[in-house]
């Protein structure tokens, strides 16, 4: 839910969740969907929203609806006591709530911990800066900071913080679960917020909208290794820039997969401890897979990791045909 989404994005979103789920090996497709409105409003003005949304799209049975940007498990809730699907549920209806526990963040750090590797980074000590600390961002720096990295900077859409010392991911935490912005911590420099792209470290993370980094601004980055938190942040022609300059970008829907294998595990009746395990054998095999074969070749592991879910896609094809 954003108050700027297009049908465009939307539609490039659902192609990258059918090659997350396919470069998962999960027994789902992939697909999106997009409410254009404040996710901010009057909590009773959403509710009514995803309630119509839901009634809509009831008889599109395949579809099972799971949080992103601006949703959460209680929008799940209203989803699921509608149509009687959803994903991304709260404990009280027997739900795994994805970005409660952080899913995807600690995927995030599953994948950076594989992808250090590649880049001959120690964790431990790494200058990290995330660009959003919403639901993903938050829990990638605080499964990252448990293995020693340090937070240097961090953006939300009010501003961005820079403190080379170091930013306390937990208090930080607290400050944002209070409705503040990052922008409110004590310590650090007080920046634009796309200021955050500027800031030296060693791994970068966007975990915020889409097309953040483009031909125009990633001459600005100076890292050695991007994980993607957010779907689609970097525009292809980026990327190529970043491998050029021995930058190593792990892609979208190989880095950030974690939120819809935890949704996986849910449907399928797991649990936490299940869904844990499950994202990081999977995140694990997938970045050493499409690293390895991107250092072998000399090639993007975006195209790597294309070629890996397509083919993916097509023996499951072979199955129907």
């Amino acid at each position: 839910m954003a108050v700027d989404v297009t049908t465009e994005e939307v539609f490039r979103l659902a192609r990258a969740m059918t090659l997350k789920n396919a470069a998962a090996e999960l027994t789902y497709g992939g697909g999106k969907s997009a409410i254009l409105a404040d996710p901010k409003q009057p909590l009773a003005d959403k509710e009514h929203l995803i309630r119509t949304f839901a009634r809509a799209i009831k008889d599109i049975t395949e579809y099972i609806p799971g949080p992103d940007m601006g949703t959460d498990e209680q929008c799940m809730a209203w989803v699921k006591s509608e149509i009687g699907r959803a994903v991304g549920l709260p404990r009280a209806m027997g739900g795994i709530p994805l970005d409660e526990i952080g899913a995807t963040g600690f995927g995030l750090s599953v994948c950076t911990e594989v992808a250090s590797k590649f880049c001959h980074l120690d964790l431990k000590g790494s200058r990290i800066v995330i660009q959003g600390f919403g639901s993903v961002g938050k829990h990638a720096a605080r499964f990252l900071a448990a293995q020693g990295t340090l937070l240097v900077g961090v953006a939300d859409s009010q501003g961005a913080l820079f403190n080379p010392q170091g930013i306390n991911v937990k208090q930080l935490i607290k400050l944002k679960n209070s409705g503040k912005s990052v922008i409110d911590y004590p310590q650090g420099d007080k920046l634009d917020r796309d200021a955050v792209i500027d800031i030296e470290c060693d791994i970068w993370i966007p975990a915020a909208r889409p097309d953040v980094i483009h031909a125009d601004n990633v001459a600005r980055l100076k890292t050695h290794l991007v994980v993607s938190g957010a779907n689609i942040p970097f525009k292809e022609t980026a990327e190529r820039i970043c491998h050029q300059r021995n930058i190593l970008v792990v892609p979208d829907f190989i880095a950030n997969a974690g939120g819809i294998i935890c949704a996986a595990v849910e449907y399928d009746g797991g649990n936490q401890t299940i869904a844990f395990e499950t994202i990081a054998e999977k995140i694990c095999h997938n970045t050493t897979l499409v690293l390895e074969r991107a250092t072998q070749t000399d090639r993007l592991p975006r195209q790597i990791a294309v070629e890996l879910a397509q083919r993916r896609v097509c023996i499951a094809k072979e199955y129907f045909s």
